[in-house]
């Protein structure tokens, strides 16, 4: 037995946690690392993105990217996706995971059921750059030329691209 003072009835319950419903949500990577397999026989990149916008601001989801591994197509499908990332936040040679923090891009969240537990989990199946995503019905029309990014003094999460 432990001796303690608390009251309940001045803390907000704990509520079960829910998977993010499937949809498109605008993000921005806030924590990375490159960590370990369970079995140590490789390593992958792991990246932590929240929600910036919308009913779901605040919530996180998570993405792994295999980067060595004994299955050459785990490598092969894990850089392809930190590539699709990497694209979507327009830094193309990142030195530094940290290089990615910050920076907005949207998600194409799924859900698909855990095989140990079959319970709902979210799983991110598409990555695109903010301005691709909204502009993405107006992609009919004729290119336009590419332009000289501008100086900003604002940080790169609040920049309209």
């Amino acid at each position: 037995m432990a001796t303690i003072s608390f009251n309940a009835n001045e803390v907000e319950p704990s509520q079960e946690f829910q998977p993010l419903p499937e949809g498109k949500y605008e993000a921005v990577i806030t924590d990375s690392d490159v960590k370990s397999t369970r079995n140590g026989s490789g390593r992958y990149v792991q990246l932590e993105f929240e929600v910036v916008s919308g009913e779901h601001k605040g919530r996180k989801v998570w993405g792994r990217y295999n980067i060595e591994n004994p299955s050459a197509d785990a490598v092969r499908i894990g850089r392809a996706d930190f590539s699709a990332v990497c694209h979507a936040v327009g830094v193309l040679n990142p030195a530094d995971t940290c290089e990615l923090h910050g920076l907005p891009l949207v998600l194409t969240v799924k859900c698909r059921r855990q095989k140990d537990s079959d319970e709902l989990e979210n799983v991110i199946r598409g990555y695109a750059a903010r301005n691709a995503a909204v502009a993405a019905p107006a992609a009919q029309s004729a290119p336009a030329a590419p332009t000289a990014p501008a100086a900003s003094n604002q940080p790169p999460w609040a920049r309209k691209h």
